[in-house]
């Protein structure tokens, strides 16, 4: 396996500028339909694209993703805290799944970019409906099992936001999965302390997850600067080289909510708050164009 030092600064330098661009994105997103999440999808942009550009095995051709619901034979993604989905959407576009100017439709009448991900859109890259919050590690672990009794050696990525640990289905998920030995899953919890209604410790303290999910059998690793591509690569290579041991991985992933733009960063205010014409002017000054906008 290729290891996290292989990566050189230039690799790294490629991650970051598409990253630049997919919070152009988001806040473009949100400003133009006056709806949206960009405080988790802004903090949630390096996992997202280092999953999609380094790490995944994806089935291609000619360099792009040829997308099936099935997923045999590549490794998939489910996003659990699907109300994140501007980050998402931006990275799947940049990714070759639709053309980035379907951006432009995000949250408007007849979209395929709703809100949160559906499936009867048919958007490519797009297997499960997603948001009602609790449930993506269940159906993840579901598509890692069924990996498993087809021989299929790919592995299975979720990200579950921290607010959702307070949901009692992700703790019977938790303890379905290392009872089981599902150990070609990663599951990983954005932990920026914030949810709609505030401070994670004030709503309902989750206190030590990594102590928690050690408790029910995960192996528990934790990337304390998710906000950094280097680290954040580094940290997926490791979960990945622990897997097939017969226990689910964990990664604990610390980032910022509303990463990248200063007036949205460390508060649970822009969690589900559009920027105004200003604000995205602000904002847009802020991030560099590196890609192109759509």
């Amino acid at each position: 396996m290729e290891s996290p030092t292989d990566h050189n600064i230039m690799e790294i330098e490629k991650l970051e500028k598409v990253a630049s661009q997919v919070r152009r994105d988001i806040v473009r997103m949100v400003h133009s339909c006056q709806s949206g999440h960009p405080g988790g999808s802004l903090g949630c942009t390096e996992i997202l694209v280092a999953l999609y550009f380094e790490q995944m095995k994806l089935n291609e051709e000619n360099g792009k993703p040829v997308f099936d619901m099935n997923g045999e034979g590549e490794d998939l993604f489910f996003l659990s805290n699907g109300h994140i989905s501007p980050v998402w959407y931006s990275v799947l576009a940049h990714r070759g799944y639709f053309e980035k100017s379907e951006l432009a439709t995000f949250r408007k009448l007849n979209s395929r970019l709703q809100g949160h991900p559906t499936t009867h859109e048919h958007l490519e890259g797009i297997r499960i409906a997603s948001g009602s919050l609790g449930q993506g590690m269940s159906a993840a672990i579901g598509s890692a099992l069924a990996k498993k009794l087809n021989k299929d050696d790919r592995t299975v990525f979720v990200l579950m936001g921290d607010g959702e640990q307070q949901e009692g289905q992700v703790w019977e998920a938790a303890m379905f999965a290392p009872h089981h030995e599902v150990d070609n899953l990663i599951a990983i919890i954005d932990l920026n302390g914030q949810q709609i209604d505030g401070p994670t410790l004030k709503v309902m303290n989750n206190r030590d997850l990594g102590k928690k999910y050690e408790a029910f059998g995960w192996e528990v690793i934790s990337i304390e600067e998710g906000n950094d591509m280097a680290a954040v690569v580094k940290g997926l290579y490791e979960a990945k080289s622990r897997l097939g041991h017969a226990r689910p991985i964990l990664i604990l992933l610390h980032t910022g909510m509303g990463f990248g733009v200063d007036y949205m960063m460390g508060t649970h205010k822009w969690h589900g708050t559009a920027p105004n014409d200003d604000q995205l002017a602000v904002a847009l000054a802020q991030l560099e164009e590196t890609l192109g906008d759509y």
